[in-house]
């Protein structure tokens, strides 16, 4: 049995926030009157008051509320609990968005500390049911009425689009794929070639959002601005090749240039990578040959369905 121990709130983003007696949590915002609510994926904060208490005791001395953290929990294991579950107190529901956050500004405590608890231990989430919440209600993880739909992200990479100067036709076209076929499109992300921003992107939509399927689009090719492969290669775990070589080997069917795509396919934690090239055309002929092999490949990094060997008749 989890409990609420206090719930701090904020009326402008970057102050400390302060214990309340009481909030309102609002769907699709989080709590009235916060400075961190609104329509996006963060919008309640969670720690755990174990996690304070341990930070505390290597001379922290900080106060609920001192992370920027909406909900201080006891009882539940928020160390493990993964993006997709969710958590019920009272009337209200939430759904897990994202694990961590990566601090953009270091604040006090990292600069007193050395380090700070809400990058690595913070829990965000969205509210799915809404209600009034005080302090010592009961909160737990709960069972999902539904399967966790498929979540991907898509990155386009373009010097050109980065700009304004082009229109990235290539990502709203694989977005739009990716909804008709039932994925959950979180995010679309345009960036210049530069890699090192990639990778920043490629870990964060593995690590704290915990994406099932990432499609990149451009920088595959021979320009020395294209180094999309080499920044995906950098944040991988395991090799995924055969969905690169099999993409290689159907556009073959197509164009001869095929060759020089440099594309490749990759796993880092449980989120899959793939690298399409930069026209639409092209990215449409690449989904075509690995989405519907997309379920049993998420299921198997999902752990929710085992290996299974093909049965020749």
């Amino acid at each position: 049995m989890g409990k609420i121990i206090a719930i701090c709130t904020s009326s402008k983003k970057g102050e400390q926030k302060e214990a309340v007696n009481k909030a309102f949590f609002k769907v699709n915002h989080g709590i009235v009157g916060d400075a961190h609510a609104g329509n996006w994926h963060r919008q309640v904060s969670f720690l755990a008051k174990e996690d304070i208490d341990e930070f505390n005791k290597k001379g922290a001395n900080v106060s609920f509320g001192a992370f920027g953290e909406n909900i201080i929990t006891e009882g539940i294991d928020l160390k493990n609990i993964k993006v997709g579950e969710q958590l019920k107190a009272g009337s209200v529901l939430f759904e897990v968005t994202q694990i961590g956050k990566s601090c953009h500004d270091h604040c006090a405590i990292f600069y007193k500390m050395g380090e700070c608890i809400m990058p690595r231990l913070g829990v965000f989430a969205r509210v799915l049911k809404e209600g009034e919440l005080k302090p010592d209600m009961e909160i737990n993880k709960i069972e999902r009425e539904s399967p966790f739909p498929f979540q991907a992200a898509v990155i386009t990479l373009s010097d050109a689009g980065f700009k304004g100067e082009r229109e990235d036709v290539s990502g709203p076209t694989i977005a739009k794929r990716l909804k008709d076929e039932g994925y959950e499109v979180v995010e679309q992300i345009l960036l210049p070639d530069e890699p090192n921003l990639l990778k920043k992107e490629l870990m964060r939509l593995a690590d704290q959002r915990q994406i099932d399927l990432v499609l990149t689009t451009g920088g595959t090719g021979f320009s020395m601005r294209d180094q999309t492969p080499e920044a995906t290669l950098a944040v991988k775990d395991r090799d995924a090749p055969g969905i690169a070589e099999a993409i290689r080997a159907e556009s073959m069917k197509y164009t001869k240039h095929a060759m020089l795509s440099r594309g490749v396919s990759v796993i880092r934690k449980k989120t899959l990578i793939i690298n399409l090239p930069g026209s639409p055309k092209a990215c449409m002929e690449s989904m075509d040959v690995f989405m519907d092999a997309m379920p049993h490949a998420i299921g198997l990094l999902r752990g929710e369905v085992s290996n299974c060997a093909r049965k020749d008749k």
